[in-house]
């Protein structure tokens, strides 16, 4: 348990106040307390179990109702690498997070109130454990909702149901466009004119390439079967120039889909936006 509660520490950045209800209180005890089995009767899994931190008990379980605004915060380099509560691999340029007691993993829907940007996050870790902070988002999180510089925000966070066990898996990965944009509409050609078509879309290459950043660029998702991933390549064709990017995991490569955003932050989030509207929910800026 305290191994557990070193690498479940969070972010020690200061925080400004809110003024709205938090969940400091909500599934929290001095004191253990309940059975340690589930209401089917079944032992509790490990993630499933009240533990203890800082002399504090919190108690996992489902929440169909959670809805809490509260402070936000993020953490990096620090456990990079390192072990989630569930047993994953702790990747700060991948979009996770920590909460004290949704259950492990779960989908939440992340909004910052100071600037209106929201996303749907896979939950995969414990904490934050400082103050009443609500949630604690990895770097690329915090960095698409807009407050990795400051360190922490007002957020409000809403449960959304049960994530799949897989990271590869979660829809703001993989989530494909429900249905394929409208081919381009040709016209007729006038008989006393030469036939003027419309401009095709640029053309998308997909060959693989290093996993190297001099620009910005809007990563779309990150798969573990390079088909789905030529196949995300083939859908982001209207968008923009997409690639494929190798990244070596110890479970296997993962294929990382990005569309090149140029040196501008402003059309980079631009870009992002409409990477989003093609089904990729999760989609990230990338900085160089």
């Amino acid at each position: 348990m305290a191994m557990a509660a070193a690498s479940l520490a969070a972010c020690s950045t200061p925080k400004p106040r809110l003024d709205t209800r938090i969940d400091s209180n909500r599934h929290v005890s001095t004191s253990p307390r309940g059975p340690m089995v589930s209401p089917s009767g079944k032992p509790l899994r490990g993630t499933e179990k009240p533990y203890q931190i800082k002399g504090i008990w919190y108690y996992p379980q489902v929440d169909p109702d959670y809805d809490v605004k509260g402070i936000g915060s993020w953490y990096g380099e620090q456990f990079h690498n390192r072990r989630t509560a569930n047993g994953e691999i702790f990747d700060m340029d991948a979009v996770s997070a920590a909460h004290k007691t949704l259950p492990l993993p779960s989908l939440v829907e992340v909004t910052n109130l100071d600037n209106g940007r929201r996303m749907v996050v896979r939950v995969n870790d414990r904490g934050p454990f400082v103050g009443d902070r609500v949630i604690d988002l990895s770097r690329a999180a915090a960095d698409q909702l807009g407050y990795r510089r400051q360190g922490v925000a007002r957020v409000r966070v809403r449960y959304i149901g049960p994530a799949p066990k897989s990271s590869f898996d979660a829809p703001q990965y993989v989530q494909a466009p429900a249905t394929p944009p409208p081919a381009p509409r040709r016209e007729p050609p006038r008989q006393d004119a030469e036939p003027v078509w419309p401009a095709e879309p640029p053309p998308v290459r997909t060959q693989i390439i290093p996993s190297r950043q001099t620009a910005f660029k809007v990563q779309a998702g990150a798969f573990s079967s390079r088909e789905n991933a030529e196949r995300a390549v083939d859908q982001l064709k209207t968008a923009g120039w997409a690639t494929i990017e190798p990244l070596e995991r110890a479970s296997g490569t993962l294929y990382r889909v990005t569309v090149s955003a140029g040196e501008d932050e402003g059309q980079a989030w631009s870009l992002r936006d409409r990477v989003a509207a093609l089904g990729y929910s999760g989609a990230t800026v990338l900085r160089p």
